[in-house]
């Protein structure tokens, strides 16, 4: 809605609503930052830093409102009161937008959309300058906050959304910034949505049909590999990992190829590979059942890769991508893969398996091989819930980064940061990869030796597959689940690497 003449965002609609006689039955949400000096938790925010135009329509002053609740401004932060609209009460949310950088812009927006998941509408004045990122960044947390997913009986699959409008001087940018954030935020529902459906339901072949279902009108081609065709090209990691299983592996393989040229005349390939392990039990080294609870996530980053591929088109990404998903359930069997057997990767090196509930690397240094081989890509980037290691060296606040290429990484760093998706570098010690050593093949998929520092002996072995490219790796199994609403961050799956791998191709890469 743009401002009468003369008036401000809020000022014009607050006026509209007394002149049309509105109850206004949704919330009025009236942004609050922190006073000057950014006061620390329990100090309120100054009354001046609540927009003005509320003075006189709230049960109390503005002042005292903040003083009350004890705002800060902190972002996320909220406290609902009243106010009276030409003698109607109306409902008004102060919420805290901290210091409204496209991260407080996020987590205020995703406390905004989940007391509006199961309907209603929101009204937001001045939530951010109309110049830049910051709408796009509200936009993306309202709808990530949003989000929810459950099978409970007697539940809708879809219920009646929420609505938000935007009180913006400037509707056009407003538009573009919201539709960008739709865009996106679609992608990571979906990518959410591939992770948190039970496993029962998720084959590699069902994992395949959803590639090609959710990527079929956005201007990507699809080949679908089948267990013959990946027996026949040498596929022996993805073929050893799901062979104790009755659904036999896939591989997925999705193609965009942009119309039009680089502004810079430069367009880049880049491949990206992902986990697609729809179910991991350990297979015969078995997991314990506490440790299979989550494995229904483990195809998370082959879900990252599905979901990026459907939003490039959408986004103008002007490079050409093409995303690999090597999908397989990992189970005990008859027919299962051993500890002690050795298997021919794609391109013919030979790797013992120490562990069959390291299984992931397997079916990555395939696809990774495949990808350096045939495809030859600028950039080669794989993402995977790949090691507990790598949660325990860094939590659940960003993902492990190896890179052989600099410019590679600090691309990856400065996209985590502005995307909301961050990441930190880890070192690729040349060291340890004499861990990997073994006497009956080329390598073992596992440090033979017992050293601790396991998710960089991970990636030191896909390294061994990457044939020399620029290639980059992101561990994920910290920041690709979530306990608790967090944020943007849904409980369950999050998402995590959507946000980051749309920034970055979004970007000059070459």
């Amino acid at each position: 809605m743009l401002p009468g003449a003369g008036q401000r965002p809020l000022e014009a609609y607050i006026s509209g609503l007394a002149q049309a006689g509105t109850d206004s039955a949704g919330l009025l949400v009236v942004p609050v930052m922190p006073a000057a000096g950014h006061p620390g938790a329990g100090q309120p925010a100054a009354a001046a830093a609540v927009d003005p135009a509320l003075d006189g329509l709230l049960a109390i002053s503005t002042a005292e409102a903040v003083a009350a609740y004890r705002l800060t401004g902190r972002a996320g932060e909220a406290a609902q009161t009243m106010a009276t609209i030409s003698g109607r009460p109306a409902r008004v949310l102060l919420l805290g937008v901290g210091d409204r950088s496209p991260g407080a812009l996020r987590r205020a927006g995703a406390e905004l959309g989940r007391r509006i998941a199961e309907g209603g509408t929101a009204t937001v004045s001045a939530v951010a300058p109309e110049t830049g990122e910051g709408l796009q960044a509200f936009a993306e947390g309202v709808l990530l906050g949003g989000y929810r997913f459950d099978l409970k009986s007697g539940h809708p699959p879809t219920g009646a959304p929420g609505q938000v409008r935007l009180l913006v001087g400037d509707g056009s940018a407003a538009a573009a910034a919201a539709a960008r954030a739709a865009a996106i935020a679609t992608a990571v529902g979906l990518a959410r949505d591939l992770t948190n459906l039970p496993s029962q339901v998720k084959s590699p072949q069902w994992l395949a049909e959803e590639a090609v279902a959710v990527t079929a009108d956005r201007g990507v081609q699809a080949r679908i590999w089948s267990p013959a065709e990946l027996a026949e090209a040498g596929f022996g990691g993805i073929l050893a990992v799901g062979s104790g299983s009755a659904r036999p592996p896939r591989l997925i393989e999705l193609s965009y190829q942009p119309s039009g040229a680089h502004p810079s005349g430069v367009q880049a390939h880049i491949v990206l590979v992902g986990k697609g392990i729809t179910f991991d039990s350990g297979g015969l080294s078995l997991k314990p059942n506490d440790g299979m609870k989550l494995m229904k996530t483990d195809m998370a980053g082959g879900a990252v890769v599905i979901a990026v591929l459907s939003a490039l088109a959408s986004l103008g990404v002007p490079h050409r991508v093409t995303g690999l998903v090597a999908a397989a359930e990992n189970m005990p069997s008859g027919s299962a893969y051993r500890p002690g057997d050795v298997i021919t990767q794609y391109g013919g090196r030979t790797v013992e398996v120490l562990n069959t509930d390291a299984e992931g690397r397997l079916v990555l240094a395939d696809a990774l091989a495949y990808a350096a081989a045939v495809l030859r890509p600028d950039q080669l980037i794989d993402i995977a819930t790949l090691t507990g290691a790598a949660r325990v060296a860094l939590g659940t606040s960003h993902a492990a980064l190896y890179a052989t290429d600099d410019a590679l990484a600090q691309a990856l760093i400065a996209a985590g940061q502005a995307s909301g998706d961050r990441v930190w570098r880890m070192p690729l010690e040349d060291s340890y990869a004499t861990a990997l050593a073994s006497d009956v093949a080329d390598l073992s998929h596992i440090a033979r030796d017992g050293t601790p520092a396991g998710s960089i002996t991970a990636a030191l072995f896909l390294r061994e597959f990457a044939g020399g490219l620029p290639w980059a790796h992101l561990d994920i199994a910290g920041t690709g689940r979530s306990a608790e609403n967090d944020g943007e961050l849904a409980k369950g799956a999050t998402g995590f690497g959507v946000r980051l791998l749309l920034r970055l191709l979004a970007g000059p890469l070459g």
